[in-house]
């Protein structure tokens, strides 16, 4: 059976993520070497915190070069949360901050007056349709924890929209590389059912 990797590169709480993919039955490894993630058959990358520690905590654990160059070759990537951040060009927190540019686009600060951050439950508007969305109902809940959203240049990379405020890209895609700004692995069924399609359609 293929096996799927999750990036360890000190940022975020791994283990809530793989024991998902664990009560999934699905083959998973947490890795911190890039040999490692060269064996892989797709990646998740996790995250959470700053975008721009994040990209220095990326590029310190060696993880970059070997990312890119699974990417290139087509291998699938699920981003979650900063981890979907970061497939960006550009993150204003703190910043500017470069992002590794594998989607055009920036990540940019909440401009309303509701709370920030955006945590809970909110709905995911399925704008096309995907393997990621087999078996997941559209307007179904996940959870969520950010203050900064995903503003991605192109229109048709959007999968999903969520509405906190103003309605903002929630899931994107461009080639074999996703990102979700939602926890899946906290989402529950619908969020577990997500994660099953990426580890066995992809």
């Amino acid at each position: 059976m293929s096996l799927s990797v999750i990036i360890d590169y000190k940022v975020g709480n791994l283990h809530n993520l793989k024991n998902a993919l664990d009560y999934l039955k699905l083959p998973v490894a947490i890795v911190e070497e890039p040999e490692a993630v060269r064996q892989a058959d797709r990646i998740l990358f996790p995250g959470v915190g700053a975008f721009g520690p994040a990209m220095q905590h990326l590029r310190d654990s060696g993880m970059l070069e070997v990312m890119e160059e699974k990417v290139q070759s087509g291998t699938p990537l699920l981003g979650i949360c900063v981890g979907a951040q970061l497939l960006l060009e550009l993150g204003q927190e703190d910043g500017p901050h470069q992002g590794l540019g594998w989607i055009a686009g920036e990540v940019s600060r909440f401009e309303h007056q509701l709370k920030i951050p955006q945590i809970g439950w909110n709905e995911v508007e399925i704008r096309k349709s995907d393997l990621l969305f087999q078996g997941v109902r559209d307007r179904s809940h996940f959870y969520f924890v950010h203050s900064y959203h995903l503003r991605p240049n192109d229109p048709e990379v959007v999968l999903g929209e969520t509405e906190y405020g103003y309605l903002f890209a929630s899931v994107v895609r461009k080639d074999n590389v996703w990102g979700v700004q939602f926890h899946p692995e906290k989402s529950q069924q619908a969020g577990l059912q997500l994660l099953q399609n990426f580890c066995t359609l992809t």
